[in-house]
């Protein structure tokens, strides 16, 4: 029996990246999140780190461990990764496009060495409040945070 091929790239990249180099993969590191550049990087450094698992946005996240630890170690990748890769830079930006402004429905993390390149491009990475636009990361895990203590 032929095998579903998924229509979700970002889930192609996760299960079986041909094309697309990893930075961090489940085959080396990790079993729950890949990273790679983003194809239209729009800062000195540009990285998504996405889950294995198909989770199409934000709106999907809940106030449960499972999700909290997860947008946890998907901001730790890109913390070691930018570190790793752009030592230099002085400031490193972390967060999620929220629907209607998500590209792709599957959850990614922008993680950014900056500055932005053209600088205009920080627009895209706005919040737009009540609107949704561009959520930072801290603010995405406050808003998902377990109300029970997480276990360690």
């Amino acid at each position: 029996m032929a095998k579903a091929i998924s229509p979700c790239i970002f889930c192609q990249i996760a299960r079986s990246s041909n094309s697309t180099p990893l930075l961090h993969s489940v085959r080396s590191l990790d079993d729950k999140v890949v990273a790679f550049k983003d194809i239209n990087p729009s800062a000195f450094r540009h990285y998504l780190i996405i889950p294995v698992e198909h989770i199409p946005t934000v709106n999907d996240l809940q106030r449960r461990n499972e999700d909290y630890t997860l947008v946890s170690h998907m901001i730790n990748v890109g913390e070691t990764l930018l570190r790793r890769d752009a030592p230099q830079s002085n400031q490193y930006r972390f967060g999620f496009h929220q629907p209607p402004f998500n590209s792709v429905d599957h959850l990614h993390l922008h993680c950014f060495a900056l500055p932005f390149i053209p600088r205009w491009k920080q627009l895209k990475y706005m919040s737009l409040g009540p609107l949704g636009g561009f959520i930072e990361a801290e603010k995405l895990l406050e808003k998902i945070k377990p109300l029970s203590p997480i276990p360690p």
